[in-house]
């Protein structure tokens, strides 16, 4: 997330349309004094309840005026913070300045219902929010509030997958890493909402402090929607750690496609929405270094990529620059990819590598009637293969966006909610 800070200037909050400086002087005095806008006389001598429309905070008016901040509060989200709304009227005056003086510019909605700032506040700043409204029978309202927005020290954010309008596999799921340890997890969780146009429930797991996943019961449903809503802003997630995210994405879910490789007899099958659309011959992990066991998601997936075996614990033993058709099934540095210096022969009859899944391909993956070349365009991040019958036990949960190697008993089991 790219923070904005909004412009400042040396005059008042700008609204449209724009008023004259003294129009805009006086009617800011009489909001911040309380004052009625008539001349007093002797029937109404100073003093003396004015005998206009103008409203307190609080008095019996139509109109409900919302600051969205209480008067001193602190860790105000700067997304949030200065936004005024109304229910029962339209807004009429709005002032904000920081705490020095300067004035923050921003802009009345086109019904009159809600003004926000031109853009972002600056964290860890003071600032004075004043507003008035009127209702449909001209009783004015005010509010005033000073509030302090968060600082930059004391925020946390949220990376998410998948993106926000991306089409992914059927095993995808939602996954958050925080950039700080969270304490209050149940306060996290729940202000995050994950559903799906399929009806399925969806429920989020926490692995240690900073990764918090969540996935239905079973795969989704191919071609359906998925909604996550993101209401973080003011969460306090721990001690110095306060939330800002506040925003809804959706991804669809693309065609089902579960693939699965049989490392004992070579081969690799590859289902669409039921149908068997191909059997592909493969070489696996050699005896020395097996390929792990398990549901496997397609987390990343690179036209070409170094692979080099010092990253991944077999120093020495390969560093090849131009491995081709490569997509991720662990963080751990499980990939299934397409594989040009193996021998043809050694496709559906032998593992030959160190972990990860071959595919026949040429070198510079240009053939696209390679096995590799196929697989690679017909596959989504999301897209699940499974991996059986290889002499190594099943690939750990968090190795990746593999939770679904956890009965839904232990799924659940690590939901803070």
């Amino acid at each position: 997330m790219t923070d904005r800070e909004s412009t400042h200037h040396n005059g008042p909050a700008r609204l449209v349309p724009a008023r004259s400086a003294l129009a805009l002087l006086s009617v800011s005095v009489c909001l911040l004094a309380g004052c009625a806008t008539g001349a007093s006389d002797a029937k109404n001598p100073a003093g003396a309840p004015a005998k206009t429309p103008v409203q307190a905070a609080g008095a019996a008016t139509g109109a409900r005026l919302d600051l969205h901040a209480t008067d001193g509060q602190e860790h105000v989200p700067v997304t949030a913070g200065g936004r005024v709304t109304v229910e029962g009227g339209t807004i009429t005056e709005v002032s904000l300045s920081t705490a020095d003086g300067r004035a923050v510019t921003g802009e009345r909605s086109p019904d009159k219902k809600s003004w926000a700032p031109s853009g972002d506040l600056k964290h860890g700043t003071t600032y004075r929010l004043t507003a008035a409204a009127t209702d449909a029978d001209g009783h004015r309202v005010s509010r005033a509030v000073t509030f302090t927005t968060l600082a930059e020290a004391d925020r946390f954010t949220g990376k998410h997958t998948p993106e926000n309008g991306s089409t992914v596999g059927v095993g995808m799921p939602v996954s958050f890493t925080f950039d700080k340890p969270i304490t209050d997890k149940k306060a996290v969780e729940s202000a995050i909402e994950v559903s799906a146009d399929s009806g399925q429930t969806v429920v989020g797991h926490w692995f240690g402090g900073q990764r918090l996943d969540f996935r239905p019961r079973e795969y989704w449903k191919a071609h359906s929607t998925v909604t996550v809503r993101i209401r973080l802003a003011g969460v306090k997630g721990a001690a110095g750690a306060y939330g800002e995210q506040d925003k809804t994405l959706r991804f669809k879910v693309g065609r089902g496609q579960v693939s699965t490789v049989d490392a004992a007899a070579h081969t690799m099958k590859v289902v669409q929405d039921g149908t068997t659309v191909r059997n592909i011959p493969i070489t696996a992990g050699a005896a020395s270094s097996p390929t792990w066991n398990g549901q496997m998601v397609i987390s990343e997936k690179l036209i070409s990529t170094r692979m080099n075996g010092a990253t991944v614990g077999f120093a020495g033993q390969y560093d090849i620059p131009d491995v081709p058709h490569a997509m991720r099934l662990s963080t751990s540095g499980t990939f299934i990819h397409g594989n040009y210096w193996g021998d043809d022969s050694v496709f559906g009859r032998s593992n030959i590598s160190h972990g990860c899944v071959g595919l026949n391909d040429t070198k510079g993956g240009g053939d696209s009637g390679q096995d590799a070349a196929w697989f690679y365009d017909n596959s989504l991040i999301g897209d699940v293969v499974v991996v059986k019958n290889s002499d190594d036990k099943v690939i750990a949960p968090d190795n990746g966006l593999n939770g679904w190697n956890m009965s839904w008993n232990e799924w659940t089991a690590g939901s803070a909610r």
